[in-house]
């Protein structure tokens, strides 16, 4: 959605900007802080997290195995496992499609023969305008990996789908996106 159209999505939501100003801003993230009138009349206070669109891909091998990578996650100081997934800073207005395949080449290697889009979520709405396309990858011919210097420390494990499910039910996989993305591939009776 543009500017303009955020704008006007909001004040037809019944908000009311004072003003709106970048605080902070780098290749990848940019956050911005907008004073308003709420609804009800109430000023307030709103800090937008502002990135760009990702994907995050789901990899379902012939056999029925998943693939994950683990990585360091600075933020919260842990390595997670996750699905393949990433952004392109420096082609936001990338296809999701060509974005998708790219990311799963470029952590894992693998090239999906078929790709199925899944649906979108947002990534904290609460906080961030980050939207994400959902896929589902089939019919996998695994490559070489094509990592950027921020992912050398990754992982990827090829696990069973029982293996899958078992992390999840013991904590293993605690990214949310992952789960969210599963939760869609899931109930549209992708898998």
């Amino acid at each position: 959605m543009t500017d303009d159209a955020l704008r006007k999505a909001r004040e037809d939501a019944g908000y009311r900007i004072l003003s709106s100003e970048m605080v902070y801003k780098n290749p990848w993230t940019a956050v911005r802080e907008d004073k308003i009138i709420h609804p009800g009349g109430k000023e307030g206070l709103y800090g937008i997290v502002e990135r760009g669109p990702f994907a995050v891909i789901m990899p379902v091998h012939a056999d029925g195995r998943v693939t994950l990578v683990q990585q360091f996650r600075y933020p919260v100081g842990k390595r997670l496992w996750e699905f393949p997934m990433g952004m392109w800073e420096t082609r936001p207005d990338a296809e999701a499609e060509a974005l998708a395949l790219g990311e799963l080449r470029e952590e894992t290697g693998l090239r999906a023969g078929e790709l199925i889009h899944a649906g979108t979520l947002y990534q904290g709405a609460g906080y961030s305008t980050q939207e994400g396309h959902v896929f589902l990858a089939r019919n996998l011919i695994r490559g070489e990996a094509e990592r950027e210097a921020s992912e050398a420390d990754m992982v990827v494990r090829d696990v069973s789908f029982a293996e899958f499910e078992r992390m999840i039910v013991e904590g293993e996989i605690t990214c949310m996106v992952t789960l969210a993305a599963f939760a869609q591939i899931r109930a549209r009776g992708l898998i």
